[in-house]
């Protein structure tokens, strides 16, 4: 094991060194080098924002990136923030003393209420210019208000609680009038639901939220200067718009939950967090006398929201005396306190201030902090300035603090777009699980890691915990790069040696055998990963080593079947004489190769099953491979086990149709020993057309003739035409047989002659049955009976061939009238012949003054012509011309030597027809020579009509323009 560590080291620091400069200053092996290439921005951005306030400002708020401010005694100052140099003024219209005390501005920016210190409220919507007084609110001085945030639109607030000066909590409505604005009183109603109270009585009600958790359950949360109410109830689905009196009935006859805290300093404030994408808040923030009271929001608890509460108690340097806090805002990870001469930043995951930011003395004296919770920026104004701070990657550094708490789940989600920190919090992960002797857990993150490899492998092994090292380098694995293939190899080698030795020791403890089954199961699985396949099978020898040093055949043969090394799966079990099994695999698997190699081992013991297995695989298998084991298996095996061998061999030559003739050889082989009368019949149903039989004849011959089958050979020897040997031996066995022989050269009557002879000589001299050698003349016509009388003895008597002697002698007579009967018929036939030629010579035709030759359509008469008897007439020369081009070759040379020896004899006479036989006689030699070329040109250009006669016919596929001139021809037609 040490060694495969230490290679895997030296492999790993080959494919990827540590630069020298790393090493030099002994950076970890953590891949990642920790360091900040330039200077990071904080999370809280702070920025003065450039704007100079005529008068001083009283109050301000912001929501939806709408920004209120109130100036002065009687200026409302409003900016759209996507639109900054727009700003819209309106004036208050207020003759009187009175100041603004606080705004409130919704979720949407639309509606905004303006409390003053007469006890008065005005109202202005978003879309006018016209602030309107609230006549019912008259008389209350507005501490909270707490929006609708489900039911509230750009025109209608839908019902929302008001907290006054006095505890009271009223439920309201404001809607505008979309016709004529302010054409009526802007609030519709204006109604008491519950008095806050403490010790002392009626407190102001500083903050009010509502918040609708699941199946319609709405919570309601306000708050006093020490406590933090909570009213809980369920509105039916429909009546929303009724309002949340319901919701504070169930409380009038006892106190709702509240948490409370002994300290105050005359008022408290509560903040939210809620995620862009949520509309529900996820966490709070209650600023009160005794620090701040922080933790998450929980919907599905039934009677308090409030969870994992925590309280971060005031440091020394803020005495509530003096400088209590002014305001808070909540972001995701952080609240931040307004102190009168600055800001604090508290993280709420470990109670730590991480910021704090002063403000200059020139500035003014800070008034309020607020948070736009659309746009998650945070508004700090004093009574001539203006700050806004920018929420920058608030989340940067939260993975260090959940790993400090052990949390690391959460802090590999806020660090996973950060390798460098990932690789450290799993560090610390794995080193708190292994100190924890969670040491699964810990391989796990290990091999997540950059640490050094062996450095965590030897820990493992000193600690004994062979288990989770299989799962450190499982996970190691699986994080590899395909082109790490040594390091894949070395750790594919060392986890299957460490799964071996787990399994051998838990094979033997019985009390251990589900623990063992699941490893074997994971073996099973690490085997057949296809990750590991490739390495696997390049390196499968090692692994078949490692297997049969522990003597696991049965993985072995597993892993064999993974690797699809059939061949060493069957060869095991035909080693441990598991034939069935053997030929289980083959036959599921179906390679050809190894049917061929395994075949002579199986057949020797289940020949039934090995030969179904083959048929089975049908055209697949080449017989001729498989006839060695056949003729093994047929050596030393009985006449029944011989019958299966056969079996394969009819299945081969009947339902495959082979024709080779190796198989068609040995089932003649396999007939010849066991089946005689199966030799036959195969032998005639392979016919007699030697072209078309697949067995060697020869051989066949052989074959038969050792095992005295003399029908088979007298069949073979029909085959081959050898006749006088086929009767020869089939004298031997059936002189039926031997006279079917003897008819069969049916062309050639001498030797079918001989052949009979061959019987007769056998029935007389060996049988002497005079009887049936008189029957062979009745069987051949060929036969007489002077053929047969020299094989007779010289003691047989007359009465023997009286009837024989007889029939002949008529038959000669018979064939003596036949010939004078022809001789009479071919005396008659040659008359008549000498007379249609003496008819022929008188023969003549009569042409007519405007006949016209048949190819020029010229007058016939104005040039030599021929008259044929069909009708047709040519002159001489196209006659010449349509005829010459179809004759062979041979005839044109002839013709044109006719030609030029006629040419040569003199000039033609203008008619072309013969002379008379009396004209003929009188001319003189020369003339004669003259009329005898004359004569056979004749012969050849005249032998027949070329429009009636064979030319015509054989020229019937012939195109009517010649291919060659085919172009020439089509241009002329365009």
């Amino acid at each position: 094991m040490a060694s495969i560590l230490d290679e895997y080291e030296d492999s790993l620091y080959r494919s990827a060194s540590v630069p020298p400069s790393r090493a030099a200053v002994g950076i970890p092996h953590s891949g990642y080098v920790n360091a900040r290439l330039e200077k990071e921005t904080p999370i809280f951005n702070k920025q003065r924002i450039d704007f100079t306030p005529p008068e001083k400002i009283n109050s301000l708020v912001v929501s939806s990136n709408q920004l209120c401010m109130s100036l002065g005694k009687d200026t409302l100052l409003r900016i759209d923030l996507g639109k900054p140099d727009e700003p819209n003024q309106v004036e208050l219209g207020r003759k009187d003393e009175a100041k603004v005390y606080k705004m409130f501005l919704d979720h949407t920016g639309s509606h905004l209420l303006i409390a003053l210190n007469t006890s008065e409220c005005l109202y202005l919507n978003r879309s006018v210019q016209k602030v309107r007084a609230l006549s019912r609110w008259k008389g209350h001085l507005i501490e909270s208000v707490g929006w609708n945030k489900f039911l509230g639109t750009e025109t209608n607030t839908g019902p929302i609680l008001v907290g006054t000066a006095q505890g009271q909590i009223y439920e309201a409505e404001i809607s505008v009038s979309e016709g004529s604005l302010f054409s009526t009183n802007p609030d519709q109603y204006f109604r008491l639901v519950y008095v806050l109270e403490e010790e002392s009585g009626p407190v102001p009600v500083c903050c009010l939220e509502i918040e609708r958790g699941i199946e319609g359950k709405f919570f309601i949360i306000a708050t006093t200067q020490k406590r933090l109410f909570q009213f809980v109830g369920k509105i039916p689905e429909g009546t929303e718009h009724q309002g949340f009196s319901s919701i504070f009935a169930m409380h009038a006859d006892y106190l709702p939950s509240f948490r409370e805290f002994p300290a105050t300093f005359g008022f408290s404030e509560i903040a939210f967090y809620t995620p862009k994408l949520r509309s529900n808040p996820r966490s709070f923030a209650w600023m009160m006398g005794n620090g701040v009271l922080y933790g998450t929001l929980d919907y599905s608890r039934p009677d308090s929201i409030l969870s994992e509460e925590r309280v971060w108690v005031y440091p020394s340097d803020i005495d509530i005396t003096v400088n209590k806090p002014i305001s808070i805002v909540l972001t995701q990870f952080h609240f931040l306190l307004l102190l009168p001469d600055g800001v604090k930043a508290v993280c709420t995951l470990n109670g730590q201030i991480v910021f704090q930011d002063l403000f200059l003395e020139k500035f003014g004296t800070l008034t309020r902090m607020i948070k736009d919770p659309t746009v998650q920026q945070i508004w700090i104004h004093t009574e001539k300035v203006v700050f806004r701070y920018h929420v920058q990657r608030e989340s940067r550094d939260v993975w260090k603090m959940y790993m400090n708490m052990s949390k690391f789940d959460l802090a590999k989600e806020y660090c996973k777009d950060r390798p460098e920190c990932l690789d450290i919090v799993l560090a610390k992960e794995a080193e708190h699980c292994f100190q924890n002797k969670r040491y699964l857990d810990s391989a796990k993150c290990y091999a997540l890691t950059q640490n050094y490899f062996e450095e965590i492998a030897l820990k493992f092994i000193e600690a004994k915990q062979e288990e989770a090292l299989m799962e450190f380098l499982i996970k190691k694995l699986s994080n590899l790069k395909p082109s790490e293939k040594t390091q894949t190899t070395l750790l594919t080698t060392w986890l299957t040696e460490l799964y071996l030795n787990w399994l051998g020791i838990l094979e033997g403890d019985s009390s251990k055998r589900n623990l063992y089954l699941d490893t074997r199961e994971k073996f099973r699985t690490f085997l057949g990963s296809p990750k590991n396949k490739d390495c696997l099978f390049n390196n499968r020898t090692s692994i078949y080593e490692l297997l049969a040093s522990h003597g696991d055949t049965e993985h072995m043969v597993y892993f064999a079947v993974i690797m699809q090394d059939y061949e060493r799966v069957v060869a095991h079990h035909c080693q441990h004489d598991e034939y069935d099994e053997a030929l289980s695999v083959l036959s599921r698997h179906r390679d050809e190769k190894l049917f061929y190699k395994f075949s002579p081992v199986l057949i020797q013991h289940i020949p039934k099953k090995v030969v179904d297995a083959w048929i089975s695989m049908g055209s697949r298998l080449d017989a001729r491979n498989l006839i060695p084991a056949l003729v093994n298996y047929s050596q030393s095996a009985s006449t029944q086990q011989i019958n299966e061998a056969i079996r394969y061999m009819e299945f081969c030559v009947y339902q495959l149709e082979e024709t080779q003739q190796a198989i068609h050889n040995y089932l003649l082989s396999l007939y010849a020993l066991c089946r005689p009368d199966s030799l036959l019949s195969y032998l005639e149903q392979a016919g007699t057309n030697p072209n078309r039989i697949h067995y060697d004849l020869k051989y066949a011959l052989r074959l038969c003739a050792e095992h005295g089958h003399h029908r088979a050979c007298v069949h073979i020897y029909k085959v081959m035409e050898l006749y006088e040997e086929a009767v020869d031996l089939a004298l031997q066995v059936d002189v039926d047989l031997a006279k079917s022989c003897a008819d069969l050269p049916e062309d050639d009557e001498e030797l079918r002659k001989k052949l009979w002879l061959k019987i007769a000589r056998h029935v007389v001299q060996e049988e002497k049955d005079v009887k049936k050698a008189m029957a062979c003349l009745s069987s051949c016509a060929l036969l007489k009976i002077e053929d047969v009388l020299p094989f007779f003895p010289d003691f047989v008597t007359i009465d023997h061939f009286k009837e024989a002697i007889c029939n002949s002698l008529e038959d000669y007579n018979k064939h003596i009238e036949e010939l004078k009967r022809e001789m009479e018929e071919a005396t008659q036939s040659a008359k008549r012949i000498r007379e249609d030629i003496q008819e022929m010579r008188n023969k003549y035709g009569s042409v007519e003054p405007h006949e016209k030759c048949a190819a020029c359509d010229f007058p016939l008469l104005n040039r030599p012509f021929y008259l044929f008897l069909c009708g047709h007439m040519f002159h001489y020369d196209c006659l010449l011309q349509a005829v010459f081009p179809n004759l062979p070759a041979y005839k044109q040379a002839k013709l044109e030597d006719l030609q030029k020896k006629l040419a040569a004899a003199g000039q033609p006479s203008k008619g072309h027809h013969r002379p008379k036989d009396a004209d003929t006689a009188s001319l003189g030699k020369g003339q004669q020579s003259r009329e005898q070329i004359k004569a056979d040109i004749d012969d050849i250009v005249a032998a027949e009509c070329v429009y009636c006669g064979e030319l015509m016919v054989r020229s019937i596929d012939k195109p009517f323009i010649d291919p060659q001139k085919y172009e020439e021809e089509m241009q002329s037609w365009l």
